[in-house]
């Protein structure tokens, strides 16, 4: 099957499977990109719920429909209602904060990321098997790196001494669909990634992205409690959001995370070939957000220029490779040595997660190393500065 007809089918096969979560619901802009949200479900700001009681009413609901919903951080309310227009209602919240004068996002639906190889396929769709490549050599620093995707498969050639878990998969059964699919080692490949452009670096793999590919908005800020003193991040995930506004409660999540201390967070900037449109958390690079600084948007690109399925935009901060990357798979029939060859700003971002881990040492800081990495990547891809 040609390449272009192998990513069709792919994105095909996956965009049906997400369709068939019942709890996902989707907007289509005009432009016929989605936005993927949890039904039933709207954030409120804690000063805009009588406004949010308001639109509930509008649509007939009654104070007995309101259910609670928890873990989310002081100041929020996450509720839920059976029938719910989630769109309406966020919209109609906002609109009369934005009136009295709130600049902030006052309400939104509790958003659906997405891994960025999932319908984000890249220019070849799923993993092919490639021969084993190269690993850097242990170095003895060790710098922790969060990376927040997949479980990690332990049949893999990932070296278990180099990496931190306990977030593993062990469904056979899940693992043979999951392998075809793209689903099933990912984050072992983001890992590899990082061990073959690295020695000091030590991903520590949290689970947030469930057997579909996806997680809500409120599973990623959860994870993003679990930083500790890691300081840089990894999240080769995102989506689009209602209006393209910024994710209501991420954004409390980032602003607690990166507002103090040393840490950034490094995100994939997607592989839908956008050029206008924010995918978050990486295009929080781009906002007037006093923290912007410590997130590193990551476009991918083939060594000679932008990878045309990559997303691009003022809020990319820097390119990196991602097309025809090689890294640690699992093994599995189709794939004997354990190794693939896969393409996706998924691969980018980890990419600079490690090069800002080489630089920590001389850099003294998180921030720093970024900056340093930043301000080193002299080769140009279009428009945008990158590494190689």
């Amino acid at each position: 099957m040609a390449a272009d007809a192998r990513s069709d089918e792919w994105r095909s096969r996956r965009a049906r499977r997400l369709a068939g979560l019942a709890w996902v619901r989707r907007e289509d802009r005009a432009d016929g990109t989605p936005v993927r949200f949890v039904a039933d479900e709207l954030i409120v700001l804690d000063e805009h719920f009588g406004t949010a009681r308001q639109a509930f009413a509008e649509q007939g609901f009654t104070e007995r429909d309101i259910v609670e919903e928890g873990d989310v951080p002081d100041g929020f309310r996450r509720v839920r209602l059976r029938g719910l227009d989630v769109a309406r209602a966020a919209r109609r919240v906002r609109v009369q904060a934005e009136a009295a004068g709130d600049t902030r996002v006052a309400a939104g639906p509790n958003h659906v990321f997405v891994s960025t190889p999932f319908e984000h396929a890249g220019a070849y769709g799923p993993p092919r098997p490639a021969p084993p490549g190269r690993l850097r050599a242990a170095d003895d620093s060790g710098v922790r790196v969060l990376v927040l995707d997949t479980g990690v498969w332990l049949n893999s050639p990932l070296p278990k001494d180099r990496y931190v878990t306990e977030d593993y998969e062990s469904d056979a059964e899940a693992a043979d669909e999951g392998v075809r699919d793209g689903d099933a080692g990912h984050a072992n490949f983001v890992a590899g990634v990082m061990l073959g452009r690295s020695g000091r670096v030590q991903p520590r793999v949290v689970k947030v992205v469930d057997a579909y590919g996806v997680c809500r908005e409120s599973d990623l800020v959860a994870a993003f409690r679990q930083a500790g003193d890691d300081p840089i991040i990894n999240v080769s995930l995102g989506g689009y959001t209602l209006d393209d506004r910024p994710p209501v409660l991420l954004t409390a999540a980032l602003a607690g995370l990166l507002g103090s201390g040393d840490r950034v967070v490094v995100a994939a900037a997607g592989n839908d070939g956008q050029h206008d449109r924010p995918f978050w958390p990486a295009a929080y690079a781009g906002t007037s957000a006093p923290w912007r600084r410590r997130v590193v948007a990551v476009a991918a690109h083939d060594g000679r220029r932008i990878c045309e399925w990559s997303n691009t935009g003022t809020w990319v901060t820097l390119a990196a490779p991602g097309a025809e990357a090689v890294s640690t798979f699992v093994h599995h029939e189709h794939f004997p040595d354990g190794w693939a060859r896969w393409s996706g700003t998924s691969f980018a971002a980890p990419f600079v997660a490690a090069a800002i881990a080489d630089a920590l040492e001389e850099a003294g800081s998180a921030r720093l190393a970024a900056e340093a990495v930043i301000a080193g990547a002299r080769l140009r891809y279009g428009r945008y500065a990158g590494v190689a």
